[in-house]
């Protein structure tokens, strides 16, 4: 009995001394978990000497002043078919033939910036390249008509004119000026969200993307020297403005870097400075003025500076001299290394591009560079591609071309039965103003804008420099008159 006694003695003894021990770590542990998470590393980010108020970046003046200033654009596309009608094989399987609805033509949209009070407005060329009516919407939603004065590919920009005064339009920055982590404002309309801003920082420039094509036979020769952001721009955004923390603008918003066709991570913008050279030549030229140096060059990098034994890795490197081109009249030659261009430093192949496209050919600019690691400067006069410095003038599109018709004679027979004296018959469409206006072969025109229409010359002499509205009167073989309208 003493034994069994004692055996439970021990076992409780053992016990409760368990659970103080259990109590006693239970506790240290309560200790020590509350004062990791007292300690956990976090603190404010507030800089040591510096307000809040100091450190906040306010952009609503920045956007009050700009987004006013950025309108929708939309255009409209020719239809690539002649048959005025959809084919829908449902509705054919089903029976329901006298259902087919008129095709409607393609439309996209973009965006585009105010840049004067008269209706200039600046946009992207690939947003309305191809276009056969182009409609601008404010940001108060008034709608018109706008003529599209000139294009220029190498940059993607395009100068559009709507018939309105009195617009609030956004004031030119430098963006030159635009450094490295600068915040910046993207306004347009992203998905037809009209006059959407987002903000980002400037990331980079300078950035060739290799987004335009390069078709020297037909006087493509891109200039991409971007303003890379990390403002958030998407399908829409084409031809918006970017904008400065004070409201200017400082870039055209042009692309995306994407795998899925929407914002990634990165967007690019042409800078404005070389916008303003570009708009500034389709006003007065109707096409762009570009200039050549009449060099090949190549980006200087460590391997390539030891191989040549220049001792700074600054400019670009002359790999060729164009026989008989700007340079070489200058006495540039090969081995050279350009480091500025006026007062410009350039550092790569886009910078130098890009401050050439600023001139004209016939200016006279100075040329910093190093040769045999000496500076020297040297005037050079630019040249056109034609390697003259004459002004080369946007070219005349022909009347016909743009109608996308051919036409014969009536015949008496026809007049005739249709009781007319003259006019001049559609005898084939193709893709031009004809076709996107609605009419068909076969359609006879009897006037245009209220002038009697006999012969071709007719069409020709009426149209010829012919700007805005074009009003077509005719007659169908079947006698149903009809009245057409479209713009020059």
């Amino acid at each position: 009995m003493k034994k069994i006694l004692g055996v439970f003695a021990i076992a409780g003894i053992g016990g409760f001394t368990a659970l103080g021990l259990n109590h006693l770590l239970n506790k240290q542990t309560d200790n020590q978990i509350s004062q990791i998470e007292y300690q956990a590393p976090v603190k404010y980010v507030k800089l040591p000497g510096a307000s809040a108020p100091e450190l906040a970046v306010d952009f609503t003046t920045a956007a009050a002043s700009s987004v006013h200033s950025v309108v929708n654009v939309k255009t409209t596309y020719p239809l690539e078919t002649q048959n005025p009608y959809l084919y829908d094989p449902f509705r054919d399987f089903f029976g329901l033939h006298g259902q087919r609805q008129p095709q409607q033509a393609p439309m996209s949209t973009g965006s585009g910036v105010i840049i004067s009070q008269d209706g200039y407005i600046v946009t992207n060329n690939h947003v309305v390249d191809g276009a056969d009516k182009v409609e601008i919407t404010l940001d108060d939603k008034r709608s018109y008509p706008a003529e599209i004065i000139g294009r220029d590919p190498s940059t993607d920009l395009a100068l559009l004119k709507i018939k309105e005064e009195g617009l609030k339009f956004i004031n030119y920055g430098n963006s030159d000026d635009v450094k490295v982590g600068e915040w910046v404002l993207a306004v347009g309309n992203p998905f037809n969200l009209n006059s959407t801003v987002t903000a980002g920082i400037i990331s980079a420039k300078g950035r060739n993307i290799n987004i335009l094509a390069n078709d020297q036979a037909r006087g493509q020769f891109p200039v991409e020297a971007y303003l890379q952001t990390d403002a958030a721009v998407n399908p829409g955004n084409s031809g918006g403005a970017l904008v400065n923390a004070k409201g200017e603008l400082v870039g055209i918003n042009s692309a995306i870097a994407s795998t899925t066709g929407s914002y990634t991570g990165y967007s690019f913008a042409i800078p404005v400075n070389l916008a303003r050279k570009v708009v500034a030549d389709l006003l007065e030229f109707g096409e762009v003025q570009r200039a050549f140096i009449g060099l090949i060059i190549q980006d200087l990098d460590g391997k390539l500076a030891k191989e040549k034994s220049i001792t700074e890795i600054k400019g670009v490197y002359i790999k060729g001299v164009v026989e008989g081109g700007a340079g070489a009249e200058a006495g540039i030659k090969e081995g050279d290394v350009v480091t500025k261009i006026g007062d410009a430093a350039v550092n790569n192949q886009p910078e130098l591009l890009e401050q050439i496209s600023r001139y004209r050919p016939g200016n006279k600019i100075n040329i910093t560079l190093n040769r045999n690691n000496q500076e020297k400067v040297m005037a050079v006069v630019l040249k056109n591609k034609d390697g003259n410095t004459d002004v080369v003038l946007k070219p005349k599109v022909e009347v016909i071309s743009a109608l996308g018709a051919s036409f014969e004679d009536i015949s008496k027979e026809d007049m005739k039965k249709l009781n007319i004296d003259y006019g001049l018959k559609i005898a084939k469409l193709g893709a031009g103003k004809l076709l996107s206006a609605g009419i068909k072969e076969g359609f006879i025109i009897t006037s245009v804008d209220k002038k009697k229409i006999a012969t071709i010359d007719d069409i020709k002499n009426t149209l010829e420099n012919k700007k805005g509205g074009v009003l077509i009167e005719g007659i169908y073989p079947n006698g149903m008159r009809a009245y057409y309208g479209f713009g020059m």
